[in-house]
Order: C-alpha cells, then structure tokens, then sequence
C-alpha cells in the first residue's frame, strides 16, 4: 500500500519529497512478502465468500463486482508502469494462474451453479466456465480429481486468466524504482516512536535509528500509515479522533507447502472451495500455485491460528498495549460475540501434521504427509469498531481512516487488500489531495495510468473489454 501510494504521487508529482520510514531492514518482510499471503490476485472469480447467500435465496455480487473492477484498476496501473520502464518484466511479479472454484455435495454444487450463473450475465465475468463433467473438471484440476469418490457429486468453475502475484516482489520493485527518483528517501531500521498534529497543520513525527539510537524528528504535510497490523498503534499514536473506538483483532495464518516437483507440475492453478462451517473468511480453503522469485511451489490453507502479536515480528504485548479507554467497550463487545471464532483459532494451532494434510486431502485425495511441510504466514489485524446496537462489531476486511483535513491517512483490515491497492490509494489521493486532484494535470496524468479512470468497469462492458485486452497483453496474462 505505502509504495503504491509513494509511486502514485511522485508520478503525479515529481517534485514531491517522500520519506519511506521501515522498521526492518529492508522493505516488504511483513504481510506483503511472498509467503506472508497467498498471492492471489482477488478478482471474485473463485474466492466464494466475495458473493455471500442473500436471505431471498439469491447471489449478492455487490462485493464481486466492486473487488473484481479494483483489480483490473490495479492491473492497468501495473501495465503502464510495464510499458514506461518502471517496473521489470511482469513475470518477475506476476504470473497466469487460472482461478477456479471446486465444491462438492449436492447443496454446495446447487450453490456453485447458481453463483456461475449469476456472475456469468455481467461483463465482468463473461468469461466463467462451469462444469459437472469429471472428465473435465480432470483437466482442469488433476491433483483434485486424483482417486476421489465417483459417486460424489462435484462441480468447477474456471476463469483462465487468473494470477499469482509475487506482491514481496512487487512491492520491492516499486520501492527499488523510488529510490532512483529525485526527492524520495528510504529509511530503513527506523522505529516511529510518536507523531503529534502540530499548531500550523502539519506534523512532526519522532523516529528512532535502531542501528545508532539517534532520534530523528520529521516534519510533514501529509502522512500516511501504511504498516500492515502495525498501523493501529500509529492511529492511535497520532490521537486523531477519526481513530478512536478502533481496536484490532490479530488472526494468524499458517500454510502447507510443497515443492516437490513432480507435484508440483501436476497443478497449475488457484483451486478455492468453501470455509468450514464457523470459520472466519480468510480461511477459505485453497489449493494454489505460487511463483515466488522465479520458483514455482504449491500452497495449501490457511490454516488460521491466535496469537497477540500485531505483526509476525511483534510483541506479544501489541494487543493488551491497543487497549484504549474509547475502544475498550467495542473490544469487549465483539469479544464477547466471538468466542466461537476465538475457540475455532484456539483448536487450528493445536492440530497436528496429520490433521492438517486430512483437510489437504478433501482437496487433494492423494496427498502424502512427507511431501508437505508447515510455513507460517503474516499476521492480519481484523478490524474492531464500534456498533450502535452491538456495541462493538468485528469486520474482515480493508477500511481507511482520513482525518477530516486530509492531513492524514490510514489503512487498517486485511483481505482483499494488496490486489486492491491501486484503487485505495487512489481514493487516498482524491480524498487527501483534492485540489491537486481537481487539476487538469493531475487529470490527464491519473488517466495516463489508469485509462478507466473517472468511469465505471461495472457498467460499462465496452471500456471493460478495451481495458482487459491492453493489460492481459502487457502483463503477458493471456492463455
């Protein structure tokens, strides 16, 4: 999200000075690295908790639609830095990797079908294919026809131009062209150890050099607070009241991964299925290829997991140090309303090994212990905020916080996350830099990048086919 954003303005503005701060010692080591996330480019065309059950029995493909649009934005925005030399050949951060949905039984397959149909009408996902043939569902996923029952009753379906996207890599590319770029300055090893609004409006941040101790102060018009789980305690550092009542709850993730390959090579895609009943939504089982540093592995989970720490390497004290007087009420409410969910993490850590590869095999029948291994993924801060009726709610998913002068800005939640981070940067700048943003420079410039920009993919099949073929093109995407 933060280089995202640092490459927006300065492609808006050149003369912009931009201070990156980072606590590690190089960039993109927590949630965005390679195997901190599943590197799935969310597009809605497989993720079957994007298009929940309405109570009339019919497909809500409200946040389908709006993941699926996002996306496409980002791919443009990646296309155009493609095309002018900004960013390496695509395959260095993005790879094809068909996205399909697998179910079975008959009330999941009855689902399955209602869903295809229902997506299939719009433009967006013309070109979904559904299928109850095993014969078929045989090529499109080997390893999950392996030995499985026949008379179960099973269905696929498939968009061919899903992705993996390596967003560790991506996310380092785009720092690496930054720093190049006149007015940018990296720090590394850098701790924020407090921010205050100041008198004249902008604001003075305290950092901290971990390598030599020097406490350094920085004066900005405009920050933002794009630090994964760790953005919660920089709100709050920050004392905007746009942050307070906001308390976050820490989900870890764990994956099985393997890299033999004559695996491997058997499988060549993102297989999605349906969350156990109680699981929360980023546990959506997945069978998925990954192509991490030119390496090619395969990926199954999450298997979630509870732990206090607000980043893989936090403290265990992040949680207990979040607690605030003006959130402590929405806390202790969604607490209270999620036990089951707590209790459902609690008994993912305790499994064993063999438990774990018994839920592989419902993907994959003839999965064998000693060729998987365990790999723990980064740490996700749900949000917790408060709710007239509940008190306090739990969410899953991505919000941003701007005070009321755009002075500052924050990204608080998980999933869908990176694969939109195009489109939530861009609403950071519009909603942060509004005059800028009303310039007819900014105008052309933002259109440059993004050529759908100021219009609706939703509603608009012919700027959507347009868009699709230049970036299935640029980013070699196309089967």
């Amino acid at each position: 999200m933060s280089a995202t954003l640092g490459m927006l303005l300065k492609q808006l503005d050149p003369s912009l000075k931009i201070i990156m701060l980072e606590k590690q010692d190089s960039v993109a080591q927590e949630s965005t690295d390679g195997w901190n996330n599943a590197g799935t480019g969310h597009a809605a065309y497989c993720e079957l908790n994007y298009t929940p059950v309405k109570a009339d029995g019919s497909i809500d493909t409200t946040k389908a639609f709006n993941i699926n649009s996002a996306f496409e934005v980002s791919l443009q925005f990646w296309s155009y830095l493609v095309e002018e030399g900004s960013m390496p050949e695509p395959d260095r951060f993005i790879n094809r990797a068909p996205h399909k949905s697998f179910v079975w039984g008959d009330k999941n397959v009855a689902f399955l079908k209602k869903r295809y149909e229902t997506l299939k009408a719009h433009h967006l996902f013309a070109d979904m294919e559904y299928t109850e043939d095993r014969d078929t569902l045989r090529q499109w996923m080997p390893l999950v026809m392996q030995n499985r029952d026949p008379s179960e009753k099973v269905a696929g379906t498939r968009v061919p131009y899903g992705t993996d996207v390596d967003f560790g890599g991506l996310t380092r590319h785009l720092v690496g062209n930054l720093q190049k770029q006149d007015g940018f300055d990296l720090k590394l090893k850098h701790e924020v150890k407090d921010l205050y609004h100041k008198a004249n409006g902008r604001w003075a941040i305290t950092a901290k050099d971990l390598d030599t101790g020097e406490v350094k102060s920085i004066d900005a018009g405009f920050v933002f607070l794009g630090a994964g789980g760790g953005a919660l305690p920089l709100l709050q550092k920050s004392g905007v009241p746009e942050g307070y009542g906001y308390g976050g709850f820490p989900v870890s993730g764990q994956w099985l991964v393997c890299r033999k390959p004559e695996v491997v090579e058997q499988h060549h895609a993102k297989v999605y299925g349906k969350a156990p009943l109680g699981a929360p939504p980023m546990s959506v089982p997945h069978l998925d290829t990954r192509i991490i540093n030119g390496k090619k592995a395969l990926l199954f989970g999450p298997f979630a997991g509870f732990t206090t720490k607000f980043l893989k390497q936090g403290s265990f004290l992040d949680l207990v140090k979040s607690v605030r007087p003006n959130n402590l009420k929405p806390m202790l409410c969604a607490g209270m309303a999620n036990m089951d969910l707590t209790r459902y993490l609690i008994s993912e850590v305790m499994q064993s090994h063999k438990s774990r590869v018994d839920a592989l095999r419902k993907f994959y029948p003839d999965a064998r212990e000693e060729d998987w291994e365990l790999a723990i993924a980064g740490q996700r801060v749900q949000i917790i905020k408060k709710d007239p009726k509940k008190g306090g709610k739990l969410e899953f998913g991505t919000e941003v916080i701007a005070t009321e002068d755009g002075s500052l800005a924050a990204l608080l939640g998980a999933s869908p996350g990176a694969s939109t981070a195009v489109q939530t940067m861009i609403n950071i700048v519009e909603d942060c830099f509004p005059e800028r943003m009303a310039t007819p420079e900014w105008q052309e410039k933002m259109k440059a990048m993004v050529p759908s920009y100021g219009q609706s993919l939703i509603e608009d099949a012919d700027l959507l086919k347009s868009v699709r073929a230049r970036t299935l093109s640029t980013l070699k995407l196309n089967p």
